[in-house]
């Protein structure tokens, strides 16, 4: 069996207008060649694709199976053409993507100057949100979510791993004492990242045994940012992930406490690269996406 796009662009096209000559002017042939094309694919596959007769033309039963067939195969040959261009061509065009805004500003932030420095022909726009949107409705080429569970239907791609510290002010501890047990932080205020009700509780890991304790949260807010501020001025306990306040801590400006625990979060301890698949056919979000697991691998 010997079929060629040729074969499937002209059955493809006589499908979709119903005529030989319509799909001769598509295709920029003469409108034999249309019908030899056509002819030599139903030979090729022994079937009758196409019925003819002297007012018009329908498509058989079989056409009609192969047609949805054909569509498809020709659509996997154009992208497999452009992923291997890409190969070939130096990276242009814009990439846009979506990050969370607290690891967007102290991560992303500071390494695309030099994804751009390497890549002259390359644009990136930096969406910064931690609203969860649909990429494909929004034309974004990719988000960089830190999520404990990524989309089944979109192609996943784990970037980095980050964690998790229950810290608190030299002053507030000084005051207020320190949580020696899970336990003791429903005695204090505590502050996390908080979306719904549900974020009041905090999970707590050791080993086997683990430890659900709801807080008192005196102060919500949907930005780590916010949190990290607040235990700075000492208004209590705070759950934060740690490249947010990483500096904070080294420079002794919060202190760590239950270190023997290991909070978990619904927002997990990765960040992960989502893409609709067909866009990584990109040369410029391949690119962008290999320079980011180099980086942060």
């Amino acid at each position: 069996m010997n079929i060629s796009t040729d074969m499937l662009q002209a059955f493809v096209k006589v499908t979709e207008r119903l005529s030989v000559s319509a799909a001769a002017r598509d295709l920029g042939v003469g409108k034999g060649v249309v019908s030899k094309r056509l002819a030599a694919l139903e030979d090729s596959i022994k079937t009758t694709l196409v019925s003819r007769n002297s007012r018009k033309l329908t498509l058989t039963p079989a056409g009609l199976i192969y047609f949805e067939f054909a569509k498809s195969a020709l659509i996997a040959v154009q992208q497999a053409d452009e992923g291997l261009r890409n190969l070939r061509e130096e990276p242009t065009g814009r990439v846009r993507v979506t990050a969370p805004v607290s690891w967007g500003m102290h991560v992303l932030s500071l390494v695309i100057p030099e994804f751009l420095a390497s890549h002259p022909l390359v644009e990136v726009e930096l969406l910064l949100q931690d609203k969860v949107i649909d990429i494909e409705q929004e034309g974004i080429d990719m988000a960089l979510r830190m999520t404990a569970s990524p989309a089944l239907d979109l192609v996943s791609i784990p970037l980095t791993q980050f964690s998790w510290v229950i810290c608190a002010s030299p002053a507030y501890i000084g005051t207020s004492g320190q949580p020696h047990a899970p336990a003791d932080l429903a005695h204090h205020p505590c502050m996390n990242y908080w979306r719904v009700l549900s974020d009041d509780d905090w999970h707590l890991s050791n080993g086997t045994e683990k430890q659900v304790i709801k807080v008192a949260n005196r102060y919500r807010a949907n930005n780590p940012e916010a949190i990290l501020n607040a235990a700075l001025a000492g208004l209590g306990i705070a759950l934060l992930p740690t490249y947010c306040c990483s500096r904070e801590i080294a420079d002794g400006q919060l202190i760590p406490v239950l270190t023997d625990w290991t909070p978990v979060t619904k927002f997990g301890t990765q960040i992960t690269a989502v893409l609709a698949p067909d866009r990584l056919t990109f040369s410029r979000n391949q690119a962008f996406l290999k320079f980011l697991k180099t980086r942060f691998g």
